[in-house]
């Protein structure tokens, strides 16, 4: 079955990084696009980043263009979301999603904090 297993949350200060990892399981990672998405406390989900299948493309929200950059691992079956300049208002539980066969499949999420 589908399995997508967020790791790499935790606090940051403004102006600080972090690198979240999305492990993969189920299907044939290489062969499907990814993205991230976001949920602030008290807020709607939020698209964050996606990517092509074969990392040829990549996909921003405003919210984060400039400052954060996902990539992938095929060989590895991981997606990656490298976080620069955070700031307060990115605190948030971060998912990894993947549509296989017509379904949407989330992870559990991983929780930035970013406070000073």
């Amino acid at each position: 079955q589908v399995q997508l297993v967020e790791s790499g949350g935790g606090l940051a200060q403004p102006g600080g990084s972090l690198r979240l990892s999305c492990a993969a399981s189920g299907f044939t990672f290489s062969s499907y696009a990814m993205s991230w998405a976001r949920q602030a406390p008290g807020k709607g989900l939020e698209w964050v980043s996606g990517i092509y299948s074969d990392g040829s493309d990549t996909y921003y929200a405003d919210s984060v263009k400039g400052r954060f950059t996902i990539s992938r691992d095929n060989a590895k079956n991981t997606l990656y979301l490298q976080m620069n300049s955070l700031r307060p208002e990115d605190t948030a539980l971060y998912y990894c999603k993947v549509r296989f066969n017509g379904v949407d499949y989330w992870g559990k999420g991983t929780l930035v904090t970013v406070s000073s």
